[in-house]
């Protein structure tokens, strides 16, 4: 978030120098070309790998091309966002759009998360998120995760609390090679229903005395009574002023537990 919307970089490099590789697969090389495999049906109905390639102008090496931070920057959408939240909270025209038409054949990958509308209710800052294309598995719960985030952030600098949000996708899907861990997840979400209301003696004692790793930190996680926390930095004042290095000192996730982590590839 911070990359896209305070630092409003399209650059990968930018991410790769603090330790994230989510959008290395989307960049473009030092010649302006871009490559991937990609999944798909053949005449006989089963899932063949074919490369596929783009080329862009050089400009854009180690780029997404002309997507997400390259938007916001081009257009303000920031700094228009929070001038009208602290200015004029009751307006009806509170909207950032990613997807911009001018601007799509010279992006690697066109926003997913395409726009977001926002308005100010009873001192608490509210949003809805419209999204074109979704995965479920893997991106669903990350987009979620970033755009609470980001709502909190906003909040926070323009002495606000953060409120709902509410989604919106068009085409919400599970890809193919996303199967094996997406079945994995509704076995562990069946065992946490089947387990949580149980007796904590119970609990304790099957904890105890079973050997699967898996079902004792679903256990653990039934017993920990405390939820995932986002810590911010109450002394941040202004949205630029987030720390964004690779210790993201001001932003933190306290108290987070889960159950060992799923491996889902990314599909283009």
């Amino acid at each position: 978030m911070l990359w896209i919307y305070q630092a409003q970089s399209n650059d990968v490099r930018w991410l790769q120098e603090r330790g994230i590789h989510i959008w290395d697969e989307w960049q473009i090389d030092s010649e302006g070309k871009w490559k991937a495999m990609q999944n798909v049906l053949n005449k006989d109905g089963q899932i063949e790998k074919k490369e596929v390639e783009r080329i862009f102008d050089k400009k854009y090496a180690y780029t997404i091309g002309t997507a997400y931070g390259y938007i916001v920057k081009k257009f303000h959408l920031i700094d228009k966002l929070i001038g009208k939240i602290k200015n004029n909270p009751t307006d009806r025209r509170m909207l950032m759009s990613l997807w911009q038409d001018d601007y799509l054949d010279t992006a690697v990958l066109p926003s997913c998360v395409w726009a977001s509308e926002w308005d100010v209710t009873d001192d608490k800052l509210n949003l809805l998120v419209h999204q074109r294309s979704c995965d479920v598995p893997l991106g669903l719960p990350f987009n979620v995760t970033q755009y609470a985030c980001l709502l909190s952030l906003i909040a926070k600098v323009c002495d606000l609390k953060p409120g709902t949000i509410d989604w919106s996708i068009k085409d919400a899907h599970i890809y193919v090679n996303q199967k094996e861990g997406i079945e994995e997840q509704i076995k562990r979400y069946e065992i946490y229903n089947d387990l949580k209301n149980e007796p904590k003696e119970l609990l304790i004692m099957l904890k105890e005395n079973i050997k699967d790793e898996k079902i004792s930190k679903i256990i653990d996680l039934i017993l920990d009574k405390d939820k995932p926390e986002l810590w911010i930095n109450e002394d941040i004042k202004s949205f630029y002023k987030f720390d964004n290095s690779k210790d993201c000192r001001d932003i933190k996730i306290k108290k987070y537990k889960h159950a060992g982590p799923i491996k889902m590839p990314i599909a283009k």
